[in-house]
């Protein structure tokens, strides 16, 4: 991974969602009305979740989870109900700030540590889980890659995960995020071959040990997400 195309990436990021795209995320992960379109993407976000929560533990008590690109903080509160002690980290403040000011009543005090920052601090310590829920997305395979290494790392258990993965719609659209002004568009969403990820895990010498194994498709009208599972093998 090339630190400074990664630090701009995610200055990138940083801005889009404290700014740009806050309202309407803020209204994405509520339970808002909302547009047909926007609806499919919903949906297919709550679906993917609970895949993703499906793969992990019901009894975390006593283990550490890093919600890696927590967002508004749905995925966070559910791992705390099962006993984790959550690192629920996320580039914008002011998502964090709605997770917060969401924090749900059943959750109990102290389980979720809110943090603003990068998801790939190793300031965050040993955990037991990674999840990275849409948060590898805009990035390209090899820094993909690379991230899996830095969480994998500190991880005991297993990196849990998704991308956007090579369809036609998907791999239009990039080309399509491709051709118009940088300043009119949202940040790019790379597709991504599962062949070609799991032949890269496997060659690079920082997983050694580790290997992609589950791995579950969402498909929700215009939501399109794989979800992964990076494993002790």
């Amino acid at each position: 991974m090339s630190a400074a195309s990664y630090a701009e990436r995610r200055r990138f990021l940083e801005s889009y969602f404290d700014r740009t795209a806050l309202d309407a995320w803020a209204q994405m992960t509520s339970d808002a009305p909302l547009s047909k379109i926007r609806a499919t993407v919903r949906a297919g976000r709550e679906k993917m979740r609970s895949q993703l929560l499906e793969w992990l533990p019901q009894d975390m008590s006593g283990m550490r989870l890093l919600d890696a690109g927590c967002g508004t903080g749905a995925l966070s509160f559910e791992a705390a109900r099962r006993g984790a002690e959550v690192i629920a980290v996320d580039l914008s403040a002011s998502l964090i700030n709605i997770a917060c000011e969401r924090l749900p009543l059943d959750v109990p005090d102290g389980m979720i540590d809110f943090r603003v920052g990068d998801m790939l601090d190793p300031g965050f310590g040993h955990i037991d889980y990674a999840v990275a829920m849409d948060s590898l997305i805009h990035y390209e395979l090899a820094d993909i890659v690379a991230a899996l290494s830095s969480l994998a790392a500190r991880t005991s258990e297993a990196v849990v995960f998704t991308v956007a993965p090579r369809t036609p719609m998907l791999g239009a659209m990039h080309l399509a995020g491709r051709i118009f002004p940088r300043s009119d568009r949202a940040p790019a969403i790379v597709p991504v071959d599962e062949d070609a990820l799991r032949s890269l895990v496997a060659a690079e010498p920082r997983l050694s040990g580790w290997g992609v194994g589950r791995s579950a498709r969402v498909m929700t009208g215009f939501y399109k997400s794989q979800a992964m599972e990076l494993a002790k093998s």
